[in-house]
């Protein structure tokens, strides 16, 4: 056992003796595992945010928007088309297998309450945006059907809104100014943070009294709506559901057969995995750039082994003289240099680990050290000892025993 465990107390004794050297070695190591685990674990805890905000909404949603030149696929016709309140109550009629359907409209308007005031986005809604949107309500009620239909001037803001226009204060039941028009704060909703579905800086008001107020109509007199949200009655009837929407939508826009529909249906399921894609491929790249660091401190460690094989040529030579075959000097110095960058691996996951936490802890960000993340960046860290060491040990290996005695 004692000869196992000879190379590795060597390679202890090499780093223990040459500190200063030892140390700048490893703090290039060090720096690199460290940024790539503070790198990709935002990137994970992004991707783990963000799908969890698409969650809270449930994989039985769809959007409908409509199509734009903007997004018209390249060497097609470019299309504008526009969807209307009317569409959306014909899928309410027409298509099964549905549970409720909230088409909205919104409009940039300032707000006033007292002396203060801000622009918000106004989004007229109908009663079954809550239910569609997850939407919950921590003072007050959302709208109801008869406050809908009869054109109420009802607003339920958001948390952000109701601390910009009112401070500190409860304002339920009192009013704000949206253009010409004077409304009852009816409920603040329940903050979402910074999520796919977050209503903190919303104003939400009856879609029929936005209407109202800025009403657009399309050149058949219906109102123009923008977009038209779906809640499936489960995940397994989303497919069906959308299949039946685009047909729907295409006899009521009379699209010709072979023609670009001129509105857009997408599941949350298809939204998700697009942006997970994005995400990954986003992570990937911030653990390619810390990565450069790791390369940085690789040629480091190749330098220093180099100059340890032409200090120790003395040692190599008596080793030889005794009969080590040059495989035992060539694992020597692979040994040497991967204690070295284990040693760093080590520290920097220690560093790297401390600093996602505290990122977390701030709440500008999240980050997420995964288990994967932290092979791969030991894993890289020993590897780098393993192909740095590899010249300086092959070098040493080859000394001529005589040549290497005769070095002072």
């Amino acid at each position: 056992m004692t000869n196992i465990f000879d190379p590795l107390s060597t390679a202890w004794t090499t780093m223990v003796t040459h500190k200063l050297r030892s140390i700048l070695t490893i703090l290039g190591v060090v720096i690199g595992v460290s940024c790539v685990i503070i790198l990709m674990s935002i990137g994970q805890g992004t991707q783990q945010t963000i799908t969890n905000s698409l969650n809270t909404l449930g994989p039985n949603i769809l959007y409908v928007t409509p199509e734009s030149a903007a997004q018209s696929s390249i060497g097609r016709a470019p299309v504008s088309g526009m969807l209307t309140l009317e569409d959306a109550q014909a899928i309410a009629a027409s298509v099964p297998n549905i549970n409720a359907v909230a088409p909205t409209n919104s409009i940039g308007m300032q707000v006033i309450a007292g002396n203060q005031n801000m622009t918000a986005q106004i989004t007229g809604v109908t009663p079954s945006y809550q239910q569609v949107n997850n939407i919950q309500v921590v003072g007050g009620d959302f709208i109801s059907q008869d406050q809908y239909t009869g054109f109420a001037k009802v607003a339920l803001i958001g948390p952000t809104v109701a601390t910009t226009l009112f401070g500190g204060e409860n304002p339920l039941g009192k009013s704000i100014r949206i253009g010409n028009n004077i409304f009852r704060v009816a409920g603040v909703l329940k903050s979402k943070g910074a999520s796919f579905s977050s209503t903190d800086s919303a104003v939400l008001i009856p879609l029929t009294t936005l209407q109202g107020m800025a009403s657009k109509l399309t050149t058949t007199g219906q109102h123009e709506v923008s977009s038209i949200a779906v809640q499936a009655a489960n995940k397994n009837s989303a497919s069906a559901v959308k299949s039946a929407i685009t047909s729907l939508l295409q006899f009521r826009h009379r699209i010709a057969a072979g023609a670009d529909n001129d509105f857009t249906v997408i599941s949350m399921d298809e939204i998700s995995a697009s942006i997970n894609t994005a995400l990954s491929s986003l992570t990937i790249l911030l653990g390619a750039i810390a990565g450069i660091s790791l390369l940085v401190g690789g040629i480091g460690v190749m330098n220093i082994m180099l100059v340890s094989v032409m200090e120790r040529k003395r040692e190599i030579g008596i080793r030889k003289a005794l009969g080590a075959e040059g495989a035992e000097i060539w694992g020597q110095f692979l040994l040497d240099a991967s204690l070295l960058t284990f040693t760093g691996g080590l520290i920097g996951l220690g560093i790297g680990w401390g600093a996602s936490s505290l990122i977390t802890a701030t709440g500008i960000l999240t980050a997420v050290v995964t288990l994967n993340t932290v092979l791969l960046a030991v894993g890289v860290s020993v590897g780098i000892g393993l192909i740095f060491g590899f010249l300086p040990a092959w070098q040493g290996s080859r000394l001529d025993p005589i040549q290497a005695l005769r070095s002072e």
